[in-house]
């Protein structure tokens, strides 16, 4: 079984940033696999916010978040992070790091249905 734990979620004030970690632990294999950041969108299963791939050589970001948010890894930490700057109102959510299938490991994915492993969710409330 895989576990993955979120951290660092929180209220700060517009434009500010905050740093969200997801820890893997269990049979993870967490270096193998691809990592994903998500949040819930009204009328939408959770939208997609970054992924990152294996090796995390790969990255790709929603367009509401590009220039905003990175998504680095540490393979020897079993971590991945959200380092979110600039935040806004919008970014206001619940996020999720899930853990990606076998076959996206390599270029991560935007769907979230290439993700097999969800942690519980940190709450991220950006006040204006």
């Amino acid at each position: 079984q895989v576990q993955l734990v979120e951290s660092g979620g929180g209220l700060v004030q517009a434009g500010g940033s905050l740093r969200l970690s997801c820890a893997a632990s269990g049979r993870s294999f967490f270096s193998s696999y691809a990592m994903g950041w998500f949040r819930p969108a009204p009328g939408k299963e959770r939208e997609f916010v970054a992924t990152i791939s294996w090796s995390g050589g790969t990255t790709d970001y929603a367009d509401a978040v590009k220039g905003r948010f990175t998504i680095p890894r540490d393979n020897t930490k079993n971590t991945v992070y959200l380092q979110m700057n600039s935040l806004k109102a919008e970014d206001t959510a619940v996020y999720y790091c899930a853990q990606g299938r076998a076959g996206v490991e390599r270029v991560g994915s935007r769907n979230n249905r290439d993700y097999e492993y969800w942690g519980q969710g940190t709450q991220v409330t950006v006040s204006s």
